[in-house]
This record gives structure tokens, sequence and C-alpha cells, in this order.
């Protein structure tokens, strides 16, 4: 799936080849909806639960709207896995782009990924604030351009300390990092980034999708800060295409520093100089989800592709579906 760079020079050399070509049909309709996107027969689904509110001591007078995802196979019995997805409205919308209760179901069934509890988060926003939507993911209605394009560790006291302790009340999680992700899409993919920077005795695995690393509130920086700073446990995946907002003003200058795909494939290279477990997709994507509709279960099955697997042929278990777990 990685692809070659060689490219890239010319990239950044040109920036009046930076401009979001005219092209006929538009190529997110490329991006189509994989198999295990969507409902399979035979797969047991997963139930999702909520909505539950979280207040925020991170962010005083802000409450965070999230849901629970329980997949069919979790057994209290045995520590679970854990994802994290911000804007998680986006994420778990059953006819949105992403879908991803019904990728984790069916890849869950199978044995690809593991069993996980996972947490669908909207941004924070007041109470008298309208909850995000598909239509309109808080930026200018609440508290997420603050705390998701921000590089600091508020947003990471969200997660690691008001939500996490919740969750391992009601759930058996696993504590271990390795068995921890977090992801998202634009601000939501910096934000997932920053909290694992942040916070990397919780979470080793980013999973990114068109990420604002540009120069909204300094997210720029990160290709620097990561080549200075020593390494850390992190997985990362980032996608993001070609027609993503590429900096370019209406009077026709360029800006570097808010070129969505450079900004990616200049995190990308820094993370492989450093020697990070990193990988990537570059696609043809405008600024949104469309590639994920196609992407997403790779992504999950890479970032997750040590999570343990048996090589004993007598074991007619692993062999076999993940069967849904009878309730007590």
């Amino acid at each position: 799936m990685k692809l070659k760079l060689a490219a890239i020079p010319v990239l950044l050399a040109a920036p009046a080849f930076s401009q979001t070509p005219q092209t006929t049909p538009n190529p997110d309709v490329y991006y189509q909806l994989a198999p295990d996107s969507s409902p399979q027969e035979g797969v047991p689904k997963g139930e999702i639960r909520g909505p539950f509110t979280l207040s925020s001591e991170a962010y005083p007078g802000t409450q965070h709207t999230y849901w629970i995802y329980v997949p069919a196979q979790y057994d209290p019995a045995v520590p679970a896995s854990l994802t994290i997805f911000n804007d998680g409205q986006a994420f778990m919308a059953s006819e949105g782009d992403i879908r991803a209760q019904f990728v984790m179901d069916n890849l869950i069934y199978r044995r690809e990924i593991p069993v996980m509890i996972a947490v669908f988060i909207n941004p924070g926003r007041r109470p008298d604030q309208p909850e995000p939507t598909l239509s309109e993911w808080g930026d200018r209605t609440t508290n997420r351009p603050t705390e998701y394009n921000t590089l600091n560790d508020k947003y990471a006291r969200v997660i690691v300390d008001e939500l996490l302790p919740v969750l391992y009340k009601d759930y058996n999680i696993s504590k271990d990092p390795d068995r921890h992700l977090i992801g998202g899409s634009s601000s939501g993919a910096i934000a997932a980034f920053t909290v694992a920077w942040e916070r990397p005795t919780y979470f080793h695995k980013v999973l990114s999708n068109v990420g604002s690393f540009t120069n909204i509130r300094g997210g720029n920086a990160y290709p620097d800060i990561v080549r200075k700073t020593e390494k850390k446990p992190l997985r990362v995946f980032l996608v993001d295409g070609r027609n993503d907002n590429r900096g370019v003003r209406p009077d026709g200058t360029y800006n570097p520093d808010n070129d969505w795909f450079l900004q990616n494939v200049r995190l990308q290279q820094a993370l492989t100089e450093k020697g990070y477990d990193v990988n990537y997709s570059w696609g043809i994507q405008k600024h949104g989800q469309k590639m994920l509709r196609t992407v997403l279960p790779e992504m999950l099955r890479w970032l997750w592709r040590d999570y343990g697997v048996s090589t004993d042929p007598q074991n007619t278990v692993e062999r076999s579906f993940a069967a849904a777990k009878k309730q007590q």
C-alpha cells in the first residue's frame, strides 16, 4: 500500500500545479463502499449504546456526547482492546461514508482484528450549543476548533483522564497501550495524533484521514517536532488525497503551510526518517471521508496486525469465525 514519493519534490517546487484540477467526473465518485463497510449476512452485529454525556474539567462548561460500540463477541471476563473515534457521529452514521461499526463487526467475526470496545465521541460543546451533524461537524457551533487543532495536552486530558476511567468502570478493557487505538478525520485526525503524542503510555495506534496537519493552529510544526523529539512507540496510518485543500487562496497565491496534502506527506516523511512504524495511502479524494469507504478495513487490519495469532493446526477455535457470546 505504500506509494513511491519520487514525484513529491516536483510538487513542492511547483505550487502552481497544486491547485485542484477541474476533473470530470468528480474524483470522489470512484471511492465506493467496501464489502466490509456494510452489514453481511450471518455476521453477528455489535450494539451501539448511548448517547452518554461526559462533563469536562479540561474545558470547563463543556460536555462531550459519546456512544459505545460493544461487539457481539465481547466477554466481560476477557480484557478487550479499545478504539476511539473523534467526530464520533460521522464515524458511526449508518448511512454515512465510514460506517465503522459495520467494519468492526465484519473484521472481528473473521478474527482479522481483536475484540474491541469502540467509542464514538463528539467534540465538546456547551449545553446551549447544538450537537454536531454530518453537515456541520461543529467547527462553527462547538469547541471543536480549540480542542482538535491546538497542540497541547488538554484534549488528551479529556480522553485519558475523563473518558478512560468511565470506560474502565463499566467494561473490561486492557490497559496495554498496544491495545489502544485513536483515530479521526481532518481536525479529528490531528487531535488523535496529538492524544497519542502527548500520552504515548496510553495510546500506541493512530488512524488519520485527511489530517489537518496545517497551520490552523500550528499543526504544520509536527514534522519538525517529530524530527527533534525522541522516538515514541507509535504506529500511524495516514490517508489523504491529492485533491484535498491545497493552500491556494482565491487570488491565486499559494500558502504551503495550509496545503493539506503537502503537510500530510511532510509528516509521513518525518515519521519514516525517524524510524516510526508508519503506513500511508495517497489517493485523489477531496477533503472528506470518501477514501475511508474503501480503505478503512485495511487501515484497521494493518494497525491491529500483531494482536495475536495461533499457528497450532489443532486450534480449531482460531480457525473458526468469532461467534457471539451468549448474554448472561
